[in-house]
């Protein structure tokens, strides 16, 4: 599997690398080493299933954020900052803004 990069450049998809990024968001979060194994497995099968040889690594990140967002907000923030490459606190105030909160919880972006 071909991974298309931003700058246009292409590289091979590197499992290692991706557990890296999600270790880094991750850390100090309650997700378990074995539930970033998960994530990443199932995001391989998910390119897997679509049978195809180049995926943009935008659309990694976006499954990535798929799968962090149900599981843990700090951690979908903290890859989200990085891998959407804020600029500032108004790039954090946006993506808080898209979290509703849990019943019970109570949230608010000011």
């Amino acid at each position: 599997m071909t991974v298309l990069k931003r700058n246009g450049n292409r590289e091979i998809f590197n499992r290692n690398k991706l557990l890296n990024g999600l270790n880094r968001a991750c850390e100090k979060t309650s997700i378990e080493n074995n539930k970033i194994e998960v994530i990443v497995d199932e995001l391989e099968l998910q390119i897997q299933q679509r049978n195809i040889r180049e995926i943009d690594s935008s659309e990694i990140g976006e499954i990535v954020l798929d799968h962090l967002r149900g599981i843990n907000e700090v951690a979908y923030i903290r890859f989200a900052s990085v891998y959407r490459q804020f600029h500032g606190i108004n790039d954090f105030v946006k993506t808080l803004e898209t979290f509703e909160p849990k019943k019970g919880q109570l949230a608010t972006v000011l």
